[in-house]
């Protein structure tokens, strides 16, 4: 009999093991299993009470962005966070445009946007100057 106990910890803790693993793989899409890298999950502290007082995505979608000289020049249409190691998050902003009709989406660099008191700037943007930029359209 306790020879069982201590074997049935010692399951369980690799089938555990072994969901992790299992779930960490589908999260990366795979690749882990694939090249049979393992996988290293780093911990950080962060200020629950500071990040809780930030900006959420969800609530700066469909914002209104302005220049320095507080010129509506676009609207805020999404966040996205760039494929790779890097993981650099772009504003998609649409310029221009009639109720939703002939809206030209262009992506820039969301440290390129400054927030204060929900007031989203993009200090030195003109409407021309973002309507010059490459379209951006999703990949879906």
């Amino acid at each position: 009999m306790m020879r069982n106990t201590q074997i049935k910890p010692l399951a369980a803790s690799a089938s555990l093991l072994a969901a992790i693993t299992l779930i960490s793989a589908l999260g990366t899409g795979g690749s882990a299993f694939a090249q049979g890298a393992p996988q290293a999950i780093t911990e950080k502290r962060t200020d629950v009470v500071q990040l809780a007082s930030g900006y959420r995505a969800s609530k700066l979608s469909g914002a209104d962005v302005y220049n320095r000289n507080k010129d509506n020049i676009g609207t805020l249409d999404d966040l996205i966070v760039s494929p790779g190691t890097e993981r650099t998050t772009y504003a998609i902003l649409s310029v221009g445009g009639f109720l939703g009709l002939g809206k030209h989406l262009v992506a820039v660099p969301f440290n390129d946007l400054q927030i204060d008191n929900r007031r989203i700037v993009l200090p030195d943007g003109t409407k021309k100057s973002l309507e010059a930029l490459p379209e951006f359209k999703y990949a879906d």
